[in-house]
């Protein structure tokens, strides 16, 4: 890399005056901790994304593992989900001593295979849970009729999905309103819209949503904001088991600030992602990731499948060598050390295509701030890594299967 050159990250979060502003007016206040920023920014994520009812939290695997409690996803039960995630999709369903059951993802995508899910159901399931995965919202029309077929419930795990759209009954709406029952939220700094990490769960059903607001807060009786504005002592009780997973008054700010620009920063990478996309189908061999006539991505992130022939590590290393960051394709689940247990998950499908992906794909820089400069630089040092790579200076990477059990 040249002295001259910057090194371009994987992410950037757009955080500026504003958001520092927020911060402060927070501290200044007095109260930082769950209250009256919080149900703001609870207020206007749910007119934001179109739905009843939208409760913040302090992560969206908090978020995930309250949402599979609320549908009574408990101990034995198993949840139909895919390996091809981060890891906190399926610890949400060990958390509620459940077992995550994996379906391989499309052929020509990275979402679960909805024509496979049905082959998962057993006696059971008592969830469906479905990742809009990289901010790509999956076939969720598909899901939800399989769910209501069976009477199971669909969780959306849309942690990379803030600001990305779905055509549902010929309009455009946002993913969270849920389509499914709930939908899960992550504000971590490499999602399009973040508070530092937190999370939010959206559902039309009130009574998850009076579950949410109880577990979330120790399943104290009477929340911090009534007791401490009541005239009169309140003695609060804790009837049910709950748990530590508030948001703070101070991540509640920045993100009231960060969802005013979220219109903005989601135009900003459609823009991006489509300068990729152009110069990018000039590379032979390189797949790029295309958009459904029925979905409407955020572009969280920007994800290439590179000839099975080019070793993926090698190729990573030659761009970070050129100062471009980027990373391993999306993780599977069952291949982690946490998961060799047989009793840990079970495999309904073969996962092929999710350990095919995992191993021949990798995630380019994409942010708002990126100028075309950026995308060029990108694009051109991948091209060059790519041609050396089929020069036979790299080793193909084996391939690994799994059958179901």
């Amino acid at each position: 890399m040249s002295s001259s050159q910057s090194t371009i990250p994987v992410a950037k979060p757009v955080l500026g005056e504003e958001e520092a502003e927020a911060a402060r007016r927070v501290i200044l206040s007095g109260w930082v901790t769950q209250g009256p920023e919080v149900a703001a920014f609870e207020r206007e994520f749910a007119a934001f994304v179109g739905a009843a009812h939208a409760c913040a939290m302090s992560n969206c695997t908090t978020a995930l593992h309250l949402a599979l409690k609320a549908v009574g996803v408990s101990a034995g039960d198993e949840v139909v989900t895919v390996s091809h995630s981060f890891i906190a999709t399926a610890n949400a369903v060990r958390y509620c001593d459940a077992v995550p059951v994996f379906v391989d993802i499309e052929e020509d995508g990275y979402n679960i295979d909805a024509g496979l899910i049905e082959r998962a159901i057993t006696p059971r399931t008592k969830a469906i849970l479905c990742v809009h995965q990289l901010g790509m919202p999956c076939d969720l029309r598909a899901i939800v009729e399989i769910g209501k077929h069976h009477r199971i419930p669909v969780i959306e795990d849309a942690a990379c999905a803030t600001g990305s759209e779905i055509l549902w009954d010929g309009r455009w709406e946002k993913i969270g309103k849920a389509h499914g029952d709930i939908a899960c939220f992550s504000f971590h700094p490499r999602k399009v819209v973040t508070t530092g990490d937190g999370g939010m769960l959206t559902t039309a059903n009130p009574e998850y949503d009076r579950k949410f607001r109880l577990w979330r807060q120790h399943g104290m009786s009477v929340t911090d904001a009534v007791r401490h504005g009541s005239k009169q002592v309140i003695f609060e009780d804790y009837d049910e088991l709950g748990y530590n997973y508030r948001m703070t008054d101070l991540q509640a700010a920045v993100g009231r600030e960060q969802l005013r620009r979220l219109p903005e920063l989601v135009a900003q990478r459609r823009l991006l992602a489509e300068q990729y996309c152009e110069r990018l189908s000039t590379i032979a061999g390189l797949s790029l990731p295309a958009e459904p006539g029925w979905a409407r991505s955020n572009w969280q992130s920007f994800c290439v499948r590179l000839p099975d022939t080019v070793d993926q590590r090698a190729v990573m290393q030659t761009l970070l060598d050129q100062g471009i960051s980027t990373r391993r394709g999306v993780m599977n689940i069952h291949l982690e050390g946490a998961y060799s247990a047989q009793s840990s998950h079970r495999a309904a499908t073969s996962l092929m295509r999710s350990v095919s992906a995992q191993q021949h794909t990798i995630i380019l820089p994409l942010y708002a701030q990126m100028t075309e400069a950026d995308i060029v630089r990108v694009v051109e040092t991948l091209r060059q890594a790519l041609a050396e790579a089929t020069t036979g200076r790299v080793v193909r990477q084996p391939e690994q299967d799994v059958v179901p059990a």
